[in-house]
């Protein structure tokens, strides 16, 4: 073996051979193990060189396809935090590939001394790939996402082929692709595909994980979803999904990794030097700082740990073209042994870094830690998740008291949080439904949860999800209940696309898909969690509803205008007017917010005294019908309903709209001539 070089880490196919460099700074030996695909040993060397704590070999003749793993020499003193153990093997944190699957055995653990190399997967060595043709780049005021997960999409649909099921390749196929395009969404955000394995408690319950959030491979997609060559079946998708004029957003869990906690297994970080990769006990170094409630957490403090998660960002979204991340308890990545800090040098790493320029960048803003709900607080080109947005509207649409001024600054963008820093509109990721909790049919027929499924007693999931079931718990056969359910997931759905921000809609919810009540369906990977595409033909006229408002958002710019207005702001030759008004159409005064379930809020773009267009947004949460006196437009435009929520649909009088109790009113200032476009 030749000394090679300690850049880059990973492996990396060169002229007639491979350079192997891997990161630890405790290790006194390391062993390159290289395998056959059947998993026999075919050969086993040490690392030659080790510069600056990076240990390195070129390895003549090696090539793409090489089985491989490594096995740290080193201390092994678990009560300081030191697991060292040559007995296992351990996977390449950098390993663009690994195949075969992880086995729950003794021999997996770092105090066994038996040996662990035929329970868990093998690295792979992989050339690098043509990227995919680059994505759309749709700017942030035109963003939509649409949340799935590549099994539960694919599982069901009717015009996914068997073989494709379950895989990045069914994503890819074109019927799937025509229905998300006529859809009217913008960007796909596909819940976790990096290599994960599945919780050992799951696995005794014979159920598995299905969300993906337990991450073991940072660079390699997961073996379940791309058959014999995920990394190729992974860019096949995206080049797919960009040309039908789509981007590709990948849900990223950098806070933990699938080792757990300190009985876990050893896999890969824990072996090779854990005290560089995990957050520790500060007084008891052989115990984990668990802020993530998944027995461990990553050090971002670390310099290595820094390296690692921007050399991933950089791979995915420049050899594989992804165009943004969502990030998942992103609060661990900004947090210091002292707290959160939105000036984390990881944080700013990662915005300002030149090769993830292009990419969207949305934080969750919370985990279970310490100070770990940061709604709002990161830094400059961060959005964030909004769960004030989901549990205002739902709560508002219950019918709760007192509901009206925050739901107003749900609207408006959620100034409140987001304009202090900086930040626009867009910045705020506007939620009423997400992967974890309940679908948007099961807000509307469920009061709590059922999650007996789960193995759990029922004990996981929210216990305050602000739903209602309208006075039947799940299913029902009486036909005034299914409207009003109905009718409860449209006035939801048109709060969301009609608010200042960039919504996010949940797979699913435009027809109807139920969870029966499952509100943390993380292990099923079964009926429950995968689509029930039956809805589509169900209720047709909702999922027309669905496009009907996501086309009126597009078409509308007012519906999406990515600057905060208190009043009005010029925009240069013309001025954009807000304003929050009562149903007798006065405005409405700090007393006014305290009080009732009706209000309305329109937005007007005018030069001087003539109007260019305008949008008015009813919202009437009181059970009976409720005339709003609208703003008087100049002769060429007039008020018409474009969307209703109620199947009796607004009326426009000569100086008003009616709009039927619990139901939402989209009114559009048209030229006179133009029709209405009617109810849903």
């Amino acid at each position: 073996m030749e000394p090679g070089t300690p850049a880059p880490l990973g492996a990396t196919v060169e002229r007639d051979g491979t350079n192997f460099a891997l990161y630890s700074s405790i290790a006194t030996r390391v062993e390159l193990c290289l395998y056959n695909p059947d998993g026999a040993l075919a050969g086993n060397v040490d690392l030659p060189e080790c510069t600056g704590d990076v240990w390195h070999g070129f390895l003549p003749g090696v090539s793409t396809g090489q089985h491989y793993g490594y096995r740290v020499h080193g201390p092994y003193d678990p009560a300081r935090g030191r697991f060292c153990n040559p007995a296992k093997l351990l996977l390449d944190p950098y390993a663009r590939r690994i195949a075969g699957a992880f086995q729950w055995r003794p021999e997996v653990f770092a105090y066994s001394p038996g040996d662990s190399a035929a329970f868990v997967p093998k690295s792979v060595v992989t050339a690098a790939l043509e990227p995919p043709s680059p994505g759309p780049g749709t700017p942030w005021p035109e963003t939509l996402f649409y949340e799935a997960n590549v099994r539960g999409f694919t599982m069901r649909h009717p015009a996914v082929p068997e073989q494709d099921r379950g895989r990045f390749s069914g994503m890819r196929n074109g019927d799937v692709l025509a229905y998300l395009k006529s859809l009217g969404i913008t960007s796909i955000e596909l819940m976790p595909v990096f290599a994960y394995i599945d919780e050992h408690h799951l696995v005794q319950k014979g159920l598995r994980n299905f969300w993906g959030y337990n991450t073991i491979a940072f660079f390699a997609p997961m073996p379940r979803y791309g058959g014999d060559d995920p990394v190729a079946e992974f860019r096949d998708m995206v080049e797919g999904i960009h040309d039908a004029g789509l981007e590709v957003i990948l849900d990223v869990a950098y806070n933990h990794t699938g080792e757990a906690d300190s009985g876990g297994p050893t896999i890969s970080f824990r072996g090779i030097d854990n005290e560089a990769y995990y957050r520790m006990e500060a007084d008891n170094p052989g115990y984990y700082v668990n802020d993530t409630g998944c027995g461990n957490t990553i050090d971002a403090d670390s310099p290595v740990v820094q390296q690692l998660v921007l050399d991933s960002l950089r791979y995915w979204a420049n050899d594989l073209s992804v165009d943004g991340f969502r990030f998942d308890l992103a609060t661990v990545l900004g947090r210091h042994a002292s707290g959160f800090s939105p000036q984390h040098p990881l944080l700013r790493a990662i915005e300002t870094d030149p090769f993830l320029a292009h990419a969207k960048l949305v934080a969750e803003p919370w985990d279970p830690g310490p100070g770990g709900y940061q709604v709002g607080q990161f830094p400059g080109r961060w959005a964030e998740w909004n769960d004030r947005f989901r549990d205002t509207a739902r709560r508002f649409w219950r019918g709760d008291s007192q509901q009206t001024g925050d739901l107003a600054r749900r609207l408006h963008g959620s100034s409140d949080l987001f304009e202090a820093n900086g930040r626009r509109p867009s910045a705020s990721v506007n939620i009423v439904t997400t992967h974890d909790g309940f679908t948007l049919s099961d807000v509307a027929s469920y009061q709590h949860r059922h999650n007996r499924a789960n193995g759990e007693k029922n004990r996981d999931g929210h216990a305050h999800n602000f739903s209602r079931n309208f006075g039947v718990e799940g299913p029902t056969d009486d036909e005034t209940i299914s409207a009003r359910r109905r009718r409860h997931r449209l006035n939801l759905l048109a709060t969301l696309f009609s608010s200042q921000g960039t919504p996010l809609l949940l797979a699913g919810d435009e027809f109807g898909n139920s969870q029966h009540g499952n509100n943390n369906a993380y292990a099923q990977d079964n009926e429950t969690g995968w689509l029930d595409w039956s809805g589509l033909d169900e209720d047709p006229a909702f999922t027309a509803a669905v496009r009907d408002l996501i086309r009126l958002r597009r078409e509308t710019p007012l519906l999406r205008f990515d600057r905060y207005v208190h009043g009005s702001v010029d925009t240069g030759d013309r001025t954009v007017s807000l304003g929050w008004i009562n149903p007798d159409g006065e405005m409405r005064s700090d007393e006014d917010w305290w009080f009732g379930h009706a209000f309305g809020a329109w937005i007007a773009e005018h030069r001087g005294d003539d109007y260019l267009s305008a949008v008015a947004l009813c919202f009437n949460a009181w059970d009976g019908d409720l005339p709003f006196r609208l703003p008087a437009l100049d002769g060429s435009l007039d008020w018409q309903v474009r969307f209703c929520s109620a199947v009796r649909t607004a009326a426009i009088t000569a100086e008003s709209v009616v709009v039927p109790g619990s139901s939402i009113a989209i009114v559009i200032a048209l030229p006179a001539t133009r029709p209405s476009n009617g109810g849903y």
